[in-house]
């Protein structure tokens, strides 16, 4: 398995940040989890608004916002 993030820009549409590891794949979805509660901020300041993850290409959850709740 090889666990992913989509970014996604507000409209659903995918947007590729340099910020993130576009095309690198997490061993498992907890590192790909971990990996995004550290650089959530990172990815809102470039662009990304919200997120959904993959495994194997295979949408398990999303569109999940990086917006902060209120």
């Amino acid at each position: 398995m090889s666990w992913t993030w989509r970014y996604e820009a507000s409209d659903g549409t995918s947007v590729e940040p340099a910020e993130a590891p576009t095309g690198e794949a997490f061993p498992t979805q907890s590192d790909a989890e971990t990996w995004l509660g550290e650089n959530w901020r990172e990815l809102l300041s470039a662009g990304v608004e919200q997120v959904t993850l993959l495994d194997a290409g295979r949408e398990v959850y999303g569109p999940m916002s990086l917006q902060p709740q209120e």
